[in-house]
């Protein structure tokens, strides 16, 4: 898929597909860079060795990531990783997602998601859920939920971080039971 966005004059031509396992190490340095930029040297290396582990040890089958980029250059990625219900519910986690800084703000975040979302419901995927910004992932169909709705696989330190959305035409109905996550993302730092 191509997109062209053009935004404060500036133009940014970029391609979405999906993520491949020969892409791992320029994933990696996307994601490290990025939360630097935004969070400090030390967050970007805590996001960046979570990128490595999640791409080492998630399933192959079970990882789902998408990617943009612009020329030869990887700008955004994002991962979503099996989130599975004690009720037999399976659900997909989108965790993380990065943007390079310079590309922010023009839409291809937006877009990425929306792309991984599209390929999500083309292969099942009823239920997807994220932990992060209300006012970000709203804008891609993301609700805030509760745990009493949903239980994340850890304590939540951002409760109104918690979001889902379904890729169904229904409406979310709660899950009973508590949750797991991949084993990377399985560790109460990240919540």
């Amino acid at each position: 898929m191509n997109k062209t966005t053009n935004q404060n004059t500036q133009k940014t031509n970029y391609t979405l597909s999906p993520y491949e396992r020969a892409m791992s190490s320029e994933m990696i340095a996307l994601f490290t860079q990025t939360f630097s930029d935004s969070e400090g040297e030390a967050e970007g290396q805590t996001i960046g060795a979570l990128v490595s582990e999640l791409l080492k040890t998630t399933p192959e089958k079970e990882l789902k990531g998408f990617i943009a980029r612009e020329g030869d250059r990887l700008i955004a990625g994002v991962l979503f990783t099996p989130l599975r219900f004690e009720s037999g519910e399976t659900g997909y986690l989108l965790s993380p997602m990065a943007t390079l800084t310079e590309c922010q703000g023009k839409g291809v975040g937006q877009a990425l998601i929306q792309f991984g979302l599209k390929q999500l419901k083309l292969q099942g995927v009823n239920l997807v859920f994220t932990y992060g910004d209300p006012s970000f992932y709203s804008k891609v169909g993301f609700q805030q939920v509760t745990e009493a709705q949903f239980k994340a696989p850890h304590k939540l330190s951002y409760p109104h971080g918690w979001l889902a959305q379904s890729l169904t035409n229904e409406a979310l109905m709660p899950v009973a039971g508590g949750s797991s996550c991949a084993q990377a993302l399985d560790n109460p730092v990240y919540w």
